[in-house]
């Protein structure tokens, strides 16, 4: 099977060693012991744990080179604070402090700003309910979450909510292997006159790429395919397809105004 070279923050992701469960443990052990190499090993040994996650995130606009080191962060801290005694596998105590780190770098960098009062409050409730679930092994009610935090419902439905991430319109939402379901298609068109002009408007934007931008979008966002697959097609490495896809989007965006 074909390799991908694929570089993220100059790292070749076609290369990458993924570690046994015994390469692990006894990795662990030596860092434990202070072997000063064993914690860059393991960090080495399960960037493609970081890139796994990382693929939830591929429809953002975002500079995945960031988002690998913040992912690296969460990997770091993990290692940091994994104990063997737990008699867990190390991916599986992984994986929520590495997307827990990556979620905590969209929230503050996301570009719709929260006042800084509904973020205190909606932290203070994550925190209360993270406490209940270890607890009680359940998450409270809004209800009962609005009485300790001495707020209204609305409040704490309101905190919560700020927290999450836009979606775009253009999100797929369902593919069975043939045509893509995106999220713009479930909504409702109550401006089909206005809806026509923007057509034709983005049918112009179009046209004023090139022929390698055209292709790129129709294949992304009409055929839903990966920039991968696109890359692989193209001969060309996924960094370039990135940059062409957000370079052709800016374009696009820019023509609408």
């Amino acid at each position: 099977m074909a390799r991908h070279k694929v570089e993220i923050s100059g790292v070749n992701t076609a290369n990458i060693k993924v570690l046994s469960n015994e390469e692990m443990r006894q990795l662990f052990v030596k860092m434990k012991e202070g072997d000063p190499f064993a914690r860059e090993d393991l960090v080495n040994g399960n960037l493609k744990l970081v890139l796994s996650i990382l693929k939830r995130f591929h429809y953002r606009d975002e500079n995945m080179d960031d988002l690998f080191q913040v992912g690296c962060i969460g990997l770091l801290k993990a290692i940091d604070n994994f104990d063997l005694s737990h008699e867990v596998r190390f991916s599986t105590y992984a994986v929520p402090m590495i997307l827990g780190e990556v979620k905590r770098y969209l929230r503050d960098n996301n570009s719709v700003r929260i006042s800084r009062s509904l973020r205190d409050l909606a932290y203070k409730i994550l925190r209360y309910k993270d406490e209940y679930m270890q607890s009680y092994g359940k998450e409270p009610d809004p209800e009962e979450i609005a009485k300790v935090m001495e707020v209204s419902t609305y409040d704490v439905v309101n905190a919560l909510d700020a927290l999450r991430d836009p979606v775009s319109m253009f999100e797929p939402i369902y593919s069975d292997g043939g045509d893509t379901i995106y999220l713009y298609d479930q909504i409702e068109d109550k401006t089909v006159d206005k809806n026509i002009d923007m057509r034709m408007a983005l049918e112009n934007a179009l046209k004023n790429l090139s022929n390698r931008e055209q292709y790129i979008i129709d294949q992304r966002f009409i055929v839903g395919k990966t920039q991968m697959e696109i890359a692989s097609e193209l001969g060309i490495s996924q960094a370039q397809i990135s940059r062409l896809e957000k370079s052709a989007i800016a374009s696009v965006k820019k023509s609408l105004k």
